[in-house]
């Protein structure tokens, strides 16, 4: 894995309306910093990456580029650039900037301040084997499948279902290809991994994550977060 070259791309164009707030999500600030910043220094701490790529909103690189890359240092940071619409466009503006020598692509939530170098690196050695990988944890509730009237039709086998996360990493021909097809054919997903088995000839894998890997998304993550360690 030494030899790998490895890139996480980082969306961060999401406006976070659930959050309810005068700030883009990913710019509120936690415990004295920006949850953007917890983010990408988790994986500047990892020897594993690389290089990181950050996709902003509309007219926001300047600002990322003055209040969270260059105060805080982060300097794997090879490339700040506006995103599209949707996610998915944006992670695709992002993968159009990924340099040739990079074998494997991470694509991890801007909003997800707590993930652990060794999910990281677990999921960078998975990916290498099997093309492809998400991050996940096994779901602990319930789940019921509910029709549009409120009435519930079935109830899937708990044990196996899981809650997916981020980072979700590929090989980088895999997740670059399989973006490309969705792309031309206008195919929306509502994660990158869905764009992969849609379009690649690779089965994805689940590598086991953690309960505290949050993505912070609503005024009680927020709470949730500022009772976790940092």
């Amino acid at each position: 894995m030494d030899q790998l070259k490895c890139t996480v791309i980082i969306p961060a164009a999401g406006k976070g309306k659930r959050m309810k707030h005068h700030q883009h999500k990913q710019y509120i600030e936690l415990k004295g910093k920006p949850i953007l910043v917890y983010t990408l220094e988790a994986f500047m701490r990892c020897d594993a990456i690389t290089h990181i790529i950050i996709v902003v909103g509309q007219g926001e690189v300047d600002y990322c580029k003055q209040e969270i890359v260059q105060p805080y240092s982060l300097d794997k940071v090879i490339s700040v650039i506006e995103g599209g619409k949707e996610r998915q466009d944006s992670v695709y503006e992002g993968i159009k900037c990924i340099p040739q020598e990079t074998d494997i692509v991470l694509i991890h939530d801007a909003a997800r301040p707590f993930i652990q170098e060794e999910h990281i690196i677990s999921t960078i050695k998975e990916a290498n084997k099997s093309g492809a990988c998400v991050l996940g944890v096994k779901v602990k509730d319930t789940i019921k499948v509910v029709n549009n009237e409120g009435n519930i039709i079935s109830t899937p086998n708990r044990d196996m279902l899981w809650a997916i996360q981020t980072p979700q990493t590929f090989k980088k021909e895999i997740i670059k290809e399989a973006y490309e097809q969705a792309i031309k054919y206008k195919f929306v997903a509502t994660d990158d991994a869905m764009v992969v088995e849609k379009y690649a000839d690779t089965t994805v894998t689940i590598v086991e994550g953690s309960y505290g890997n949050i993505k912070i998304t609503t005024q009680e993550d927020l709470m949730v977060a500022n009772a976790l360690d940092l």
